[in-house]
């Protein structure tokens, strides 16, 4: 089974979302995409380091306040 590189993924999915529109102009694409993908980004990552916050942030390049920010916006902590 081949797969997709991500980047790819996300062109071929843009493509299909702007056919899906019909001829409607997109609104609000930029934080639409970012929201879709930021969220399992930080989901698949804290699963990955054991929902430690500050090796988290350092595996993502971000501050852990930065993070923790991320992952209330997201819904992401209690």
């Amino acid at each position: 089974m081949s797969q997709m590189p991500i980047e790819e993924c996300v062109r071929s999915n843009l493509e299909g979302y702007l056919r899906d529109l019909g001829g409607t102009e997109p609104d609000g694409m930029y934080n639409m995409l970012v929201n879709v993908v930021e969220r399992p980004l930080l989901e698949v990552v804290m699963r990955h380091a054991d929902h430690n916050q500050s090796k988290a942030a350092q595996w993502l390049g971000l501050n852990r306040n930065t993070l923790r920010k991320k992952l209330l916006d997201h819904k992401l902590l209690k």
